[in-house]
């Protein structure tokens, strides 16, 4: 495969494991293209590993870790509009607000619903 191709499947991976709810191994495969492609992109992909994070820790019971990822991830996002990679950025980050409200309240991360994570 060339670059062009590679860089395409990492991102893809990383999809299908985020959109399964594999929020590590998606993690994994976006850090992968992340760290060995210096991409135009970059900060967007670094945003979706950090959301990918923020849902990691969560499920180990970090809320303040999972908080702080959802922070960063939110910056990171903001540099975009419009559709970008086939993620439509606006509607992204308002479901990011909405998880940032709930983390907001939560006392254990027993008590998140899962069904609002964000649809990339």
């Amino acid at each position: 495969m060339n670059d062009y191709e590679i860089i395409e499947s990492l991102f893809q991976e990383g999809l299908k494991h985020y959109r399964v709810g594999d929020y590590f191994e998606a993690h994994e495969s976006w850090e992968e293209l992340w760290s060995d492609y210096y991409l135009m992109d970059r900060k967007f992909i670094q945003g979706l590993i950090q959301l990918s994070v923020s849902f990691v820790h969560l499920e180990n019971g970090n809320i303040k870790g999972a908080k702080s990822l959802l922070n960063k991830s939110t910056e990171k996002f903001l540099e975009f509009n419009g559709v970008h990679r086939g993620v439509a950025i606006n509607n992204l980050l308002t479901q990011i607000n909405q998880v940032s409200d709930t983390y907001d309240n939560l006392i254990s991360s027993d008590d998140f619903d899962w069904k609002i994570i964000p649809r990339i």
